[in-house]
């Protein structure tokens, strides 16, 4: 299923920074970045629990916010791009 993960973490002291970093390190390794706190990530049920973990362990809830959009397996439909920033297919063979 495809899972859009958005977070806002608040960077107003060090701490902040450092884990808004570490968020986005731990998306990058799920999915790919769409805009700069937004990242596409194509899941199963237990590879999402796990980063959803992962990202809660890592925020301060008093701070700063996650937001989880459960887009299901037909969402090739459901998202329309333009502009910059041309994605790729996820679900296609990547070539090292």
């Amino acid at each position: 299923m495809l899972v859009l993960i958005t977070y806002d973490v608040n960077t107003e002291d060090a701490s902040g920074r450092k884990r808004l970093r570490t968020v986005a390190k731990q998306c990058v390794n799920y999915g790919q970045r769409v805009q700069n706190s937004v990242f596409e990530c194509v899941l199963d049920a237990a590879k999402c629990r796990e980063l959803q973990h992962k990202l809660v362990k890592i925020i301060d809830k008093e701070k700063d916010s996650l937001r989880f959009y459960y887009l299901g397996n037909n969402y090739k439909n459901k998202i329309e791009h333009i502009g910059a920033k041309p994605s790729f297919n996820v679900e296609d063979t990547l070539i090292f």
